[in-house]
């Protein structure tokens, strides 16, 4: 796995290394040994998956809040995404900025989204499917979120949203 840290402190792409024979290839896409020798969490609590019915399906901006805090391994398996995350540590130099990462089936990227992150995504092709593991289980009373179009970061989404919960539409402004 290549590992390459983002403009924004502790997030990490990775890219697999494939070894390519007349089958296809064979990558390793997830080790807990490499993980903890680039100083990443490498304890999964839990494996989880959405699909996304139709390109445009916006979901997040999510976090949970200490001491439930998790780390994020996302990985597109079908289809593609327009992955953002934005770095909502008070203490860290990159404080209230975002990136956005294309992850696709195709380019078999990963990203690590280190906890005080709000991830995001929005689909940018019908039928597609994310995975993510999590360092930590989903805890209700620890959810929190930010609206995706909250002008406290100017995230600027690839596509128009044409699907979206009530429940990340009603995020309150960011007042960290």
């Amino acid at each position: 796995m290549i590992f390459s840290e983002t403009e924004l402190s502790g997030a990490y792409t990775i890219d697999i290394q494939k070894f390519e024979d007349d089958r296809g290839f064979f990558a390793r896409t997830w080790c807990a040994k490499t993980f903890a020798e680039h100083g990443l969490k490498a304890e999964i609590a839990q494996a989880n998956m959405s699909y996304n019915r139709l390109k445009g399906t916006l979901r997040g901006m999510h976090f949970q809040r200490p001491p439930h805090a998790e780390v994020k391994i996302i990985r597109c398996t079908r289809g593609a995404i327009y992955d953002v995350i934005i770095d909502l540590r008070p203490d860290s130099a990159t404080y209230k900025r975002w990136i956005g990462v294309e992850l696709t089936a195709e380019n078999y990227r990963m990203l690590y989204v280190p906890e005080g992150f709000g991830h995001g995504f929005q689909t940018l092709a019908d039928d597609t499917e994310v995975a993510y593991n999590v360092t930590a289980f989903y805890t209700p009373g620890a959810e929190g979120g930010v609206r995706y179009n909250d002008p406290a970061f100017g995230i600027a989404w690839p596509l128009p949203v044409t699907v979206i919960s009530p429940k990340d539409t009603a995020w309150a402004d960011f007042s960290g």
